[in-house]
């Protein structure tokens, strides 16, 4: 995926050489208005920041099975793809600075890999959480430009974002399910702060911007409101954090 990505701009880039030579001022105009629109398609990886309890690898004993089921030797979150789409509403506060709020909605579940070492007999097994979820990101931020060069320019982004989980509650009920196949759960709302960097390329009629960002949730993300489980009881703080590259057309 990251070679394709890498492709994909290259081949935007030479597009826009080839352009820039034929038209010294494209972009209609976009950057002299006060309020612009646009829409977005984000690429998402996403995966969790783990911090875990003193005593995870201590045995969880089942209440419903009447057993203990051994502590898990490692507890790790592997990158998971997801995909946003969504609207650009920009600001123009001045020359080189604007104010972007861009609602998407991103679809990006993000997993769980716990392995137990058991030694009667020894065997090693792997068990993976998928944590599904269908956000709703608001994010706000303030984009810094540099200065304009033909039809190039390079900006930095800062800001927050407030996410709400509207996935389906069918998908995430587990109450018929004994402790062992327990699900672990997100909060349905939550802050995270982000970071990106970007170029923008103009276009006869539009302004393309491929950009990378950063974000990670400012507090923890794990649903604490639910019952213990074998999965849950280990950590004590998941902080879900996104690699996002995005393709704004505006």
């Amino acid at each position: 995926m990251i070679r394709i990505l890498g492709a994909f701009i290259l081949f935007l880039f030479s597009i826009h050489a080839a352009k820039a030579q034929s038209a010294p001022n494209m972009g209609g105009g976009v950057d002299d208005e006060r309020l612009h629109f646009g829409f977005t398609f984000q690429y998402i990886s996403a995966e969790y920041k783990i911090l875990k309890k003193e005593s995870w690898r201590e045995p969880f004993f089942l209440t419903d099975e009447g057993k203990s089921m051994a502590g898990p030797y490692s507890i790790s979150s592997s990158p998971k793809p997801g995909f946003g789409l969504g609207f650009v509403s920009d600001l123009r506060m001045g020359t080189n600075a604007n104010l972007r709020f861009t609602p998407i909605l991103a679809f990006s579940n993000a997993t769980l890999d716990y392995v137990y070492d058991d030694d009667q007999p020894p065997t090693i097994e792997t068990v993976q959480k998928e944590v599904q979820a269908t956000f709703v990101n608001l994010p706000l931020g303030i984009k810094l430009k540099s200065e304009r060069r033909h039809n190039f320019r390079a900006y930095i982004l800062a800001g927050g974002r407030y996410s709400m989980d509207i996935v389906s509650k069918k998908k995430t009920d587990d109450a018929d399910k004994i402790l062992s196949e327990r699900f672990v759960k997100n909060r349905k709302s939550f802050f995270s702060y982000e970071a990106a960097i970007g170029f923008d390329l103009y276009f006869e009629y539009f302004k393309l911007s491929p950009e990378i960002k950063f974000s990670q949730s400012i507090n923890s993300v794990l649903n604490t409101k639910e019952e213990p489980n074998p999965y849950t009881s280990p950590v004590d703080k998941l902080f879900l954090r996104n690699f996002q590259f995005s393709l704004y057309f505006e």
